[in-house]
């Protein structure tokens, strides 16, 4: 027989004396998992303090980041691609479009604008990976050309920003084409002599990295960014071997040529501004 015993079974809160706590004020990092306040990280422009490990961030806080006091003007922030195939596979293309506006608040897979870095004019390009996986699309390959024409005419350094898994295949050949097209607008960059900056994130594969991501003036990466033309596991199938360990990654490409250097996201804006301040202006 117990000593002490229950007048009545189970003890209950008033729901209304709950407090609710607010979503979001948390950031766990996927690498080593250590919890930190999610202001406290994106202060330090969304990089782990404990890792190290560069969350992949949006087109508008990569903006925030660069541009002197997050002044800027975004251009043709309009344009958008149509379905010019009217594509279906599970669902209709112009959904799926329809679905990537509503979910990422932006009409395509880049972003344009130009403004002042360190008090020097700079055009940047910044690619969405939250809208159908940064695909090339035919608007994201005509917005990289018309930031490219802004570029000459306002006689100032280009900066992109790659994060793509290629080219999008709901619009075939008309996404294949663009490939050719913004290398051949990069080429009229290099005529005018005018430095472009091609940064690649976590991931950059396919058409993007067979075209403008590797043609910059200098090729510098995030650490640890995964950048290919296809991906480890179909490298992997293909050759029938495994792959050499951190296959693929920034610090691999460095090694073996492919890069210039890697830069810490904290040291984005200075980096990007000696080097133009050094070439340029």
């Amino acid at each position: 027989m117990g000593w002490f015993k229950r007048k009545s079974q189970g003890i209950f809160t008033d729901s209304k004396s709950k407090k609710d706590v607010p979503e979001g004020l948390w950031y766990k990092c996927p690498n080593c998992k250590h919890l930190v306040p999610k202001e406290e990280h994106e202060k330090n422009d969304s990089v782990c303090a404990h890792c190290d490990y560069h969350t992949r961030i949006s087109s508008l806080q990569y903006f925030s980041i660069l541009f002197d006091n997050n002044k800027y003007v975004e251009v043709n922030k309009e344009l958008q691609s149509l379905d010019p195939l009217s594509f279906q596979d599970t669902k209709k293309y112009s959904d799926r479009l329809s679905k990537a506006k509503l979910e990422t608040s932006f009409n395509e897979a880049i972003s344009t604008a130009y403004g002042k870095l360190n008090n020097q004019m700079i055009a940047i390009a910044v690619m969405n990976f939250e809208f159908i996986g940064g695909s090339i699309s035919s608007a994201v390959g005509e917005k990289i050309c018309r930031i490219i024409k802004l570029a000459i005419k306002k006689k100032m350094p280009l900066l992109i920003i790659s994060k793509s898994g290629g080219a999008r295949m709901m619009e075939a050949a008309f996404s294949l084409m663009q490939l050719a097209k913004t290398s051949g607008y990069l080429s009229l960059l290099s005529k005018e002599k005018i430095p472009y900056i091609s940064l690649l994130t976590d991931p950059t594969f396919g058409g993007a990295t067979a075209s403008f991501s590797m043609l910059g003036d200098i090729n510098i990466a995030e650490p640890n960014a995964l950048i290919g033309f296809a991906g480890p596991r179909v490298v992997k199938e293909t050759i029938g071997k495994d792959l050499p360990e951190g296959f693929q990654r920034s610090e691999f490409l460095l090694e073996k040529g492919f890069l210039d250097f890697i830069v810490h996201r904290n040291d984005l804006k200075e980096k990007i501004s000696k080097f133009i301040n050094m070439v340029y202006y």
